[in-house]
């Protein structure tokens, strides 16, 4: 896993000012060499610039980036951030097909398969990546990004047309007189959207994002082709129930088996929920075969024992089940907990990995967890995306949640402006602007003839998750992990499981009225039989009253500063009074565990983001 930056500029000559732009390079990396610092590189062509800082995975001595070879008297590089999960398989096809390789890493094969297929090589990819490859014969730069968004790739461009892309938005701010700025429709995805972002939104003014299963051509007659290579397509699911069992669990293991590949040791999350305790019951057999023992983490919170308060989202705590797979499994376990000062203090963290105000403490609390795994391990398997996939939200089942007109985890847009001026609310128009992109992502959906007014909103909402709610999850983890220079790999993201599962129908994956009855028929051998039919409980928060009253303290001094940013669009007395009351758990303003205090931390992110990115609102 690695950073990635660059620029391109037909109407520049990069090699005459070699030396000025090797340095706009040199800053571009280094403000994101918290992704990989074990190296570092730079590739100059007379209109592009290649950046990458680089975590050794694969190859470490040899696999240097940026890498550029030359075939049959033309010339190519890449700079690259990801993991193919099936290099193996074309590697052997390239070296059939006469190509020698100098390295055992991935991002040769990679760039030898596009100089081999085509541009349309990518479809061939099973992995998570965000890479750049330069056409020096073609004058062409291409940006591709995996297909459901676990690896981020950012781009924009600056008045001398110049195309800036990078793996983070700060890499974009260190070109020359490219500011942070924002409009009312990037002050309408934080408040309306948020944490979540539209697709291909950079949040910022003028900053994109290439969307999942895109990639970008940007050509000597200086236009930007955007090409779609993957997206949820329906079909008729053919296989009768004990066949997609089959096929469910043969899909899972293999994503899981496939993501060990690794030249340095690769660990677990694992919460006590069945999605990691699948990832990590079938890594610790693929590491027995070889005699090794897994490392597996768990997080809670200090205290947590004390004040955990059991409700409809969180029912009951994880630990006795984390004790369960320890037990079961015999893995290396360590039990890391966050306190409540910490858990404050790396807000603004977070928001610094982001480059965006992001989902609060459940972001600040994985960005510190992540800290403590990197000291031992620089490659962990996590459990997200099962829940997306298999169907696992209550807005899948619940039929209030899942026949509501909107984005079901996050209805109640009336709880987003709960602390904002009421000119401001006025001026943002929240409900429009949200409904509007709701509509627009629906009408995106392709359906089969014949499908049921039932099937027809399940393969909606199906849809809504793997294309926005996942996208936040997977945009936390890559951002929290990587702060720490810890890759994160995604087992359930694999594509193959995706396609698959996106057609089959609710009654196989609901079956019994189980939630996620599907994947725990499918894995019911791998699991302990006190976790097979465990109710889902997420992500865990903290219920320390302590946390709550940094925040509210925080929020205070804001108010009380006449010079923050924020006061010109939030509401004093809206505060005063928001602070006074109880914390309101139950009632999630985003997904299912962004509440009160949440809120509170998310406009304390805010006005940090404000200030360090240097914004006026």
């Amino acid at each position: 896993m690695c950073g990635i930056a660059g620029i391109c500029n037909f109407e520049q000559d990069y090699h005459k000012k070699c030396g000025y732009w090797d340095k706009i390079l040199l800053d571009m990396r280094r403000v994101i060499a918290h992704r990989g610092a074990d190296d570092s590189g730079a590739f100059i062509r007379s209109h592009v610039g290649l950046s990458h800082t680089r975590l050794a995975i694969r190859d470490i001595s040899n696999g240097v980036q940026p890498i550029y070879r030359k075939v049959e008297g033309r010339e190519y590089a890449i700079c690259y951030n990801g993991e193919i999960y099936n290099a193996d398989d074309l590697k052997r096809e390239l070296i059939n097909a006469d190509y020698e390789f100098k390295t055992t890493t991935d991002t040769e094969v990679i760039l030898y398969a596009y100089i081999h297929y085509g541009e349309e090589f990518v479809s061939k990819l099973n992995g998570i990546f965000a890479f750049a490859i330069w056409d020096e014969t073609e004058q062409k730069l291409l940006l591709y990004r995996d297909r459901v968004g676990i690896k981020p790739l950012f781009y924009a461009f600056t008045e001398d047309n110049t195309l800036l892309f990078g793996s983070e938005i700060k890499a974009l701010f260190k070109y020359p007189d490219f500011k942070a700025e924002i409009d009312i429709e990037g002050l309408r995805e934080i408040f309306g959207i948020g944490p979540a972002r539209s697709a291909g939104c950079g949040g910022f003014m003028n900053v994109k994002e290439v969307k999942p299963g895109h990639y970008l051509v940007f050509t000597k007659n200086k236009q930007l082709y955007d090409r779609v290579y993957w997206n949820l397509i329906p079909k008729e699911h053919e296989d009768d129930y004990e066949d997609t069992v089959d096929t469910v669990k043969y899909l899972v293991t293999d994503a899981i088996e496939r993501q060990m590949v690794s030249d340095v040791p690769v660990c677990s999350f694992l919460s006590g929920g069945i999605d990691s305790s699948i990832v990590t019951a079938v890594a610790q057999k693929f590491l027995m075969k070889k005699g090794k023992i897994l490392n597996t983490f768990s997080f809670d919170y200090t205290d947590n024992d004390v004040y955990f308060k059991s409700n409809a989202f969180q029912p009951e705590r994880d630990k006795p089940y984390v004790d369960i797979m320890v037990k079961e499994y015999e893995t290396n376990h360590t039990y890391l907990e966050c306190t409540q000062e910490d858990l404050f203090e790396n807000l603004y963290s977070a928001v610094i990995a982001k480059d965006l105000p992001c989902m609060a403490d459940v972001e600040s609390s994985l960005l510190y967890f992540c800290k403590q795994v990197k000291k031992y391990n620089k490659v962990a398997l996590t459990g997200e995306c099962a829940d997306e996939i298999f169907g696992g939200y209550p807005w899948f089942y619940r039929e209030d949640l899942l026949n509501a007109k909107g984005f079901p985890w996050s209805s109640d847009i009336s709880a987003r402006t709960v602390l904002l001026k009421d000119e401001f609310i006025n001026e943002l128009n929240l409900n429009d602007y949200v409904m509007a992109k709701y509509e627009a992502s629906v009408k995106e959906i392709e359906h089969l003839d014949g499908e049921s007014d039932e099937d027809y909103r399940r393969r909606e909402i199906s849809y809504l998750n793997i294309k926005w709610f996942m996208q936040t999850l997977l945009d936390r983890m890559d951002r929290t992990s990587m702060y720490s220079g810890l890759e994160a790999r995604v087992p359930f993201a694999d594509h193959r499981i995706i396609d698959y599962l996106y057609n089959v129908p609710w009654s196989m994956k609901y079956k019994d009225g189980v939630e996620k009855s599907l994947l725990r028929e499918a894995m019911k051998d791998v699991l302990p039989k006190e976790l097979l039919y465990r109710k889902k409980s997420p992500y865990p928060k903290t219920y320390n009253p302590v946390y709550e009253k940094l925040l509210s303290d925080k929020i205070i001094e804001i108010m009380d500063n006449s010079n923050a940013k924020i006061n010109s669009i939030i509401d004093k007395n809206k505060v005063y009074e928001f602070v006074k009351k109880p914390a309101e758990y139950g009632r999630p303003w985003f997904g299912q565990l962004m509440a009160a205090p949440q809120m509170l931390a998310y406009i304390i992110q805010i006005e940090f983001w404000l200030e360090k990115y240097g914004i006026s609102v």
